[in-house]
């Protein structure tokens, strides 16, 4: 049965104050998963959460430190006694560490290059050098390669000496005496393989490999598109430098998940702000979201200019009664324009909606909203007329909607596709950008089509 993350902090707490704490430690992990075992460590005080981890053994203590946050990580390597905290950063792969010292103060961030040898500084150095959000920034060091001269019987003797240290054995890869990859071999090739025979014998050449600036969205989708365990990094001149394994992947599509939604919101991702004071938290959330939403107030208010002008040249009577369904005209517009622009900003994201596809992609949407405005204005215009009793008014009610609906398709298909022609992330501006934009476009509609309709039949 398995115990909620209340008992499993309180059975950790019950356990680290016993004599064997280790042994009871070990025990535990084999029934609980090193993510249980972090979330229940963060019910813990600090000085729990420390004495737990370093109960553990160093490679289970480094399986959880993966779960937590930076700051957290920080917080409990910093304070634990040096050998210890060397110990477990030691068991962490290079990518994590790099990314826990890329992600903390530089002043902090060499407190913890302190406690590592001098290769390994290195070597994390060297990977922090890589922008966060490329192939490079995202990938591991700790890899298996071999040399295609190599017997098949010599490679596994290989993978039993460095396999421990590697992120994953499901791929060898085969390189020249420069390091430049050459082909790759899967496990199952190599078990399969006769003892004497050579790699060059059975490796695959046509390796997919990924540049190490390459953006980590694009690296996704390629280990996606062909179901890759593992992906190799190579630096501009062919060289092995790395690889990204498929749990890199499936975080780097949530976190892009993620920003796209924040992003479609103008606004920041909560987490950047994880160890912040209350205050500056605040102003950290609301700084991103002002110069959106004050320079949109300008632009809204051209819906406000567009209703005043034509309030003018009609009678209150006339007026009060468009003014009913000028909520519903925008907010059935934004809702038509948003589902549109959710559609193909997921697509561009994922890679569904390739350059090519765009003008299929926008003409679909057109039609979408030529058949729902058809049947949604239809309704509005019996529903205004049985409400009110006006036909007439009805009548305009329902156009009105029917060419709305149609243009909030078209620009919520089309207004993303122009964002990234530019060469500018859709998410970034298309939501506030996409209902302002509806909400002019509604009342201008809405007004025009009640002017001709009432003019002409009123």
């Amino acid at each position: 049965m398995r115990l909620t993350l209340e008992e499993l902090a309180a059975k950790l707490e019950e356990l680290i104050q016993q004599p064997d704490a280790a042994t009871s430690l070990a025990a535990l992990l084999e029934e609980v998963q090193p993510f249980d075992l972090a979330e229940a460590l963060q019910q813990l005080s600090e000085e729990e959460s420390r004495r737990a981890l370093a109960t553990l053994e160093p490679g289970q203590a480094a399986e959880v430190m993966e779960h937590l946050e930076y700051y957290a990580q920080y917080r409990l390597l910093h304070h634990m006694e040096p050998a210890d905290a060397r110990q477990i950063m030691d068991h962490m792969p290079a990518d994590m560490v790099a990314d826990l010292i890329g992600s903390i103060h530089p002043r902090q961030a060499e407190q913890l290059l302190k406690l590592l040898p001098p290769q390994d500084v290195t070597t994390i150095r060297t990977l922090a050098e890589y922008p966060e959000n490329s192939a490079g920034g995202r990938m591991t060091v700790d890899f298996i390669s071999v040399r295609q001269s190599m017997t098949a019987e010599q490679v596994l003797t290989h993978i039993r000496k460095v396999g421990a240290e590697a992120e994953t054995i499901s791929y060898i890869y085969v390189v020249d005496g420069a390091g430049r990859l050459v082909g790759v071999v899967s496990l199952r090739e190599l078990i399969m393989a006769a003892p004497k025979d050579r790699v060059s014998e059975f490796l695959n050449s046509s390796v997919v490999s990924v540049p190490a600036s390459m953006d980590q969205e694009e690296v996704a989708n390629i280990v996606s598109d062909y179901d890759f365990v593992a992906v190799p990094v190579v630096a501009a001149d062919n060289r092995l430098i790395g690889i990204i394994t498929v749990d890199d992947v499936i975080d780097v599509i949530q976190e892009e998940a993620t920003e796209d939604v924040y992003r479609m919101g103008a606004t920041s991702v909560p987490e950047e702000t994880l160890g912040m004071p209350f205050l500056r938290q605040v102003w950290a959330l609301a700084k991103p979201r002002l110069p959106w939403l004050v320079g949109l107030l300008f632009l809204e208010l051209g819906s406000s200019f567009i209703v005043t002008t034509f309030s003018g040249y009609v009678t209150p009577t006339v007026a009060a009664l468009l003014a009913v369904f000028t909520v519903v005209m925008a907010g059935e517009t934004g809702n038509a324009a948003t589902q549109s622009l959710a559609v193909v900003v997921r697509g561009l994201a994922t890679g569904e909606i390739k350059p090519k596809d765009m003008p299929r992609v926008v003409l679909r949407e057109a039609l979408v909203g030529l058949v729902v405005g058809l049947i949604a204005g239809a309704t509005l215009m019996l529903g205004g007329w049985l409400w009110q009793g006006n036909l007439i008014f009805g009548l305009a009610a329902g156009l009105a909607l029917m060419a709305n609906l149609f243009v909030a398709k078209v620009l919520g298909g089309l207004f993303p596709v122009v964002i990234y022609r530019l060469g500018i992330d859709p998410a970034v501006a298309s939501g506030p950008f996409i209902t302002t934009l509806t909400d002019n476009t509604s009342m201008l509609i809405y007004y025009s089509v009640a002017a001709v309709v009432l003019r002409n039949f009123g």
